[in-house]
């Protein structure tokens, strides 16, 4: 099982987590549509400073 640190309290808690069983910190989501369109546009400015 793989853990990530919570920013709030330290505690190693599981990966999947969305709200820390310590501290209640809730981590942000972020929808895979925006992270698609960051990676997409990056890689388009790129090739245009290429061409």
């Amino acid at each position: 099982m793989k853990k990530k640190e919570c920013p709030s309290c330290a505690m190693m808690i599981d990966e999947k987590a969305k709200v820390c069983p310590i501290c209640s910190f809730e981590f942000p989501t972020q929808p895979k549509w925006i992270t698609f369109t960051a990676i997409l546009l990056l890689l388009v400015m790129i090739l245009y400073l290429i061409l």
